[in-house]
């Protein structure tokens, strides 16, 4: 439980980092996909940033075909599913991660228990 001084600070969920959802969209997806790729993760970015979870429970009646992998580890479906978004959760502290996005196809040959890269959304030519 945090001190009463800080409860009213948090607003909802931090998401870390959007910078990883703009490096996917920008290296790793199709150009004529982009723009409609990276309105869907930006809407998933402001709905979970607006998201006060206490608990995987209250995070799956918001996003009921969310995947619970674990405690901490949760599986987006983004864009009808096309795209996989897994992401590690802190509750008590508001604090949601990004781990891995990727097609589905390429989620398929992952274990998301484990997965972690953060090198893959960066830009190749630097």
């Amino acid at each position: 439980m945090l001190p009463i001084w800080e409860q009213c600070i948090i607003r909802g969920v931090r998401v870390i980092a959007r910078s990883t959802l703009n490096g996917f969209v920008r290296n790793r997806v199709e150009g004529k996909l982009q723009k409609v790729v990276k309105g869907h993760l930006e809407a998933w970015y402001f709905e979970t940033a607006k998201a006060t979870w206490k608990n995987p429970t209250d995070l799956e009646k918001q996003y009921s075909s969310a995947s619970i992998v674990s405690a901490e580890r949760v599986v987006f479906d983004i864009k009808g599913n096309d795209y996989r978004l897994i992401t590690a959760i802190n509750y008590h502290y508001q604090v949601l991660l990004i781990i891995w996005i990727g097609t589905h196809k390429e989620y398929d040959q992952i274990d998301a228990r484990r997965q972690y890269d953060k090198q893959r959304y960066r830009d190749p030519s630097n």
